[in-house]
């Protein structure tokens, strides 16, 4: 499942937003989302989990929780129209 985290503190990186994930499951992707022009996040993420029952629990455990002194926005990811 392809999992949307926004309302990232614009100091995490790919590696920390792993680690917190890889606490619900296994990780296949995580893609940290940058602005080209200044090289910094945007303050979202995309993160790859393999096992949808892992994903889910995640999804719920972790929206609106409080990371980096922000709450997280984490939900499916639902593809572009």
């Amino acid at each position: 499942m392809n999992i949307y985290i926004g309302n990232l503190n614009y100091r995490v990186r790919e590696s920390d937003l792993r680690e917190v994930m890889e606490d619900y499951g296994m990780v296949d992707s995580v893609k940290l989302i940058m602005d080209r022009a200044t090289n910094r996040s945007k303050g979202f993420a995309f993160v790859e989990m393999p096992n949808d029952d892992e994903a889910n629990r995640a999804i719920k455990e972790l929206n609106g929780a409080e990371y980096s002194g922000r709450p997280m926005v984490v939900k499916e990811s639902l593809p572009r129209n």
